[in-house]
């Protein structure tokens, strides 16, 4: 009978035999060159296929992504503002109550 640890040892054997020929395989020019390829043609039909959705989507007078980048992005700066203001408004009631307490500056 089998037990797990031979079972393991062979397991072991077969992986590294295939590994090394897989690897020497994924390496061949045979098999880079059309995967190449494939990814490039890949690559462009995705661009193709963004960019016409991109154009339906703004004609349907949706906003695109980008469009929804850049107004997340403008929100994310006023906010910033806003957080600056109100700082510098209780900095500014902070120093209007202390006056009042001990009397102005000289």
């Amino acid at each position: 009978m089998f037990t797990f640890d031979q079972w393991k040892k062979s397991f072991d054997v077969w992986e590294d035999a295939t590994a090394k020929y897989l690897e020497q395989w994924l390496r061949s020019p045979l098999v880079l060159a059309p995967s190449g390829s494939m990814l490039t043609a890949m690559m462009k039909w995705k661009a193709a296929t963004d960019k016409a959705k991109t154009l339906w989507w703004s004609e349907m007078g949706l906003p695109t992504k980008r469009d929804q980048e850049r107004t997340l992005h403008l929100l994310n700066q006023l906010q910033s503002r806003i957080l600056d203001l109100e700082e510098k408004l209780e900095q500014s009631r902070a120093d209007a109550a202390q006056s009042k307490t001990t009397g102005p500056r000289a």
